[in-house]
């Protein structure tokens, strides 16, 4: 590739797509009623994270991939004018697996072959420097242009994860099923960045998956893959516990986020009603329309929009879902609450999870 042609395509921004079709089944009963992507963390729906880093890093037009509840997104997201880039959704009608998924909206995207797309799990909240890595995308390797460039993380323990092995230029070699024996500590961290021509390649309409035939077909036939290794802040917010945990430590500081300005030990949007009595603290995080009483105390835990914590009543490590209520002097510590449901007064709840509109008035 010429050096003009690298700086041609360098000046026309990069595309993303947003995989954001899952029914987040271990999140339930916080995903009852909405897309795991829409639910809020550290304060706004999880996938305004994603859009704003997408935006700063470049990017000018985010397609999302839709499926459960795919009507929710736009009329939350809207058209993407407030990150000054152009949002576009697609729906998947029948599940394709995470490279499917992918070349279902390849026809949303523009037409160079060349050009780059940044592939974003949507239930992934990391810190990298999105930005470096597409320029590390755009740099030639012995003259040749990268085809896919893959965003590695390395754990402490690997077993729970396929793993992701390179060689001394970064060059990935291979992907290796969960084992007992990992032959590398770097684990896909669930971002990509592909070229166009490598999108349109995959097969259409039927079910594949990108971890299981598109990477590792693309390595067997010499394809260009690179690994981009960073130490940031990774975590797949994927349960009721781990959204939590992604919450707290955004309000925190320990994540980053361009889409939210604020950290310290609790967020409460300006539209929240809490009592001067109430003690916030924790990393916690408050959402508009919701209420916290008297003497009430709330620890290191979500509260969705319209959320109740009654007067006296304590909150720790948990979520409440939108209009969720947890009453006067109840206490519940590990526990998620469903959209619209009731923990009685007096109650003490830990470690469980109470479905959306149930009405808890004994024990569980």
């Amino acid at each position: 590739m010429t050096r003009e042609t690298t700086q041609a395509h360098r000046s026309s921004p990069p595309e993303a797509v947003i995989v954001a079709g899952g029914l987040g089944t271990r999140l339930l009963p916080l995903t009852s009623r909405r897309p795991k992507h829409l639910l809020e963390v550290g304060g706004v729906p999880f996938l305004e994270h994603q859009i704003s880093r997408l935006s700063a890093a470049g990017v000018a037009h985010v397609v999302v991939a839709t499926s459960y509840r795919a009507d929710l997104f736009e009329p939350i997201l809207g058209d993407g004018s407030r990150w000054g880039v152009l949002v576009d959704y697609v729906r998947e009608t029948e599940p394709l697996g995470t490279a499917g998924a992918i070349r279902n909206v390849a026809a949303a995207l523009g037409g160079d072959p060349d050009g780059a797309v940044v592939i974003l799990n949507g239930d992934v909240l990391s810190s990298h420097d999105l930005g470096a890595q597409i320029a590390d995308f755009e740099r030639p390797r012995d003259s040749r242009q990268v085809d896919v460039s893959l965003h590695l993380v390395q754990v402490e323990d690997a077993r729970p994860f396929g793993c992701v092995p390179t060689d001394g230029q970064g060059r990935v070699t291979g992907f290796v099923e969960k084992s007992d024996h990992p032959v590398t500590t770097q684990i896909n961290a669930g971002c990509y960045v592909f070229r166009r021509r490598i999108l349109d390649a995959i097969p259409p309409g039927r079910v594949v998956s990108v971890e299981r035939e598109t990477f590792p077909r693309l390595v067997e036939r010499d394809a260009l893959l690179v690994g981009y290794v960073e130490t940031s802040y990774w975590r797949d917010v994927g349960t009721p516990a781990a959204l939590v945990a992604a919450s707290r430590d955004l309000v925190l500081g320990v994540a980053t986020s361009p889409a939210i300005a604020h950290t310290g030990d609790a967020w409460i949007d300006p539209l929240a009603e809490v009592s001067r009595t109430a003690q916030i603290s924790g990393g916690s995080a408050v959402s508009a329309g919701a209420r916290v009483g008297a003497a009430a105390v709330v620890t290191g835990s979500v509260l969705m929009p319209g959320a109740v914590v009654g007067d006296g009543a304590v909150v720790v490590d948990s979520v409440l879902g939108a209009g969720a209520a947890v009453l006067t002097g109840a206490a519940v510590s590990g526990v998620a609450v469903g959209d619209g449901a009731r923990v009685g007064a007096g109650i003490v709840l830990d470690d469980v999870r109470v479905d959306c509109g149930a009405v808890v008035a004994g024990p569980v």
